[in-house]
């Protein structure tokens, strides 16, 4: 680590820099523009930069890296908890310059152009699901006011509109018919749309190596194994694979004193959305173990007898991140092992 460290908060237009010399006593505050940030940092000798991980970062963290400057992105929780005073811009670049000092500091990993690609296709098919599930719930409760019940979930939702659309008997009037024949073809176009990503997210999984080696893995498909990939990147922002799976929100949260240790539900930390994609893939894994006799699949099954469905789907989500790491990181592909 250089021994200036610059804290900078960064927004869309204007920008808060505080330098700090390695006994943590501040050198300069400066307020840029946008377009005065890279000239400022162009013509500074190499020093440590630590920015918010936000939006932005990764961009702002490849224009930096390629200046000769060290970058890291540092998660907003660890920076309130640093921040002395009321919060403004230049105290949350004071803060920054501050846990980037700090030994044990926590950083978040950078991501490459090709990662927040993929990583852009899985937020936008997380909108289209989201609306669709809407637009299904709007449906079903439309329907309902006019003593027409459907069940829960798309797939019976789907098979069942279009005989209630043709049904003569029911009370719908032309007008209804004609509004929910558009709201079929909205749901409609939204999974259209959703297959399309997916589409892609299995070509992507057929060029790219991580990913090929990702779904040879139990529950890891490649919806799965692309947003494994974007997250991990080669496994060496971590130092092992429990490091990865607290990262995922997937181990129990602590309220321990003295020598009484607490354990209480799983931390729910990091990445959420990775979090619900891996439970899910462990929740597809586990009603297929039964009919298997790998070691981790007996282990699932009886963890299930004991402790129930949902808590073996988390448990065997969070084997499934370390399991992940160490593929990516070792560079092995997935080793099924006979239950003894």
């Amino acid at each position: 680590m250089t021994s200036v460290t610059v804290g900078l908060d960064t927004a869309k237009s204007i920008f808060h820099v505080v330098e700090k010399n390695g006994s943590g006593r501040i050198l300069k505050k400066a307020k840029l523009s946008r377009n005065k940030l890279v000239n400022y940092f162009t013509n500074k000798e190499a020093c440590t930069i630590a920015i918010e991980a936000c939006g932005a970062c990764h961009y702002w963290y490849r224009v930096f890296n390629q200046l000769g400057h060290t970058v890291m992105i540092i998660a907003p929780q660890y920076v309130a908890k640093h921040r002395i005073g009321n919060k403004n811009d230049f105290n949350d670049a004071d803060a920054l310059a501050d846990v980037a000092q700090r030994e044990d500091v926590r950083t978040v990993p950078p991501k490459s152009i090709e990662q927040q690609d993929i990583q852009l296709l899985h937020r936008v098919r997380e909108r289209y699901v989201k609306q669709r599930t809407a637009l299904g719930n709007q449906i079903r409760g439309l329907l309902a006011e006019y003593g027409v019940v459907i069940p829960r979930g798309l797939s019976s939702l789907r098979k069942a509109l279009p005989f209630v659309l043709e049904n003569p008997e029911n009370e719908l009037s032309p007008l209804v018919r004609e509004i929910l024949s558009e709201l079929n073809n909205e749901l409609s176009h939204l999974d259209g749309n959703v297959k399309e990503i997916d589409k892609q997210f299995i070509q992507q999984g057929q060029v790219n190596e991580q990913c090929q080696k990702l779904q040879t893995m139990t529950g890891v498909g490649p919806l799965i194994s692309s947003i494994l990939w974007v997250v991990l990147g080669d496994g060496k922002s971590f130092k092992n694979g429990r490091h990865f799976a607290a990262w995922c929100g997937l181990v129990p949260k602590q309220h321990s004193t003295g020598d009484r240790a607490r354990l209480l539900g799983i931390s729910k930390r990091g990445n959420g959305y990775l979090r619900t994609q891996l439970i899910n893939g462990a929740r597809s894994a586990l009603k297929h173990a039964k009919s298997k006799d790998d070691r981790l699949s007996v282990w699932a099954v009886n963890l299930e007898m004991r402790a129930g469905f949902n808590k073996a789907c988390v448990a065997l989500a969070n084997k499934m991140a370390r399991i992940a790491w160490a593929m990516i990181s070792k560079q092995e592909t997935y080793k099924t092992q006979a239950a003894k």
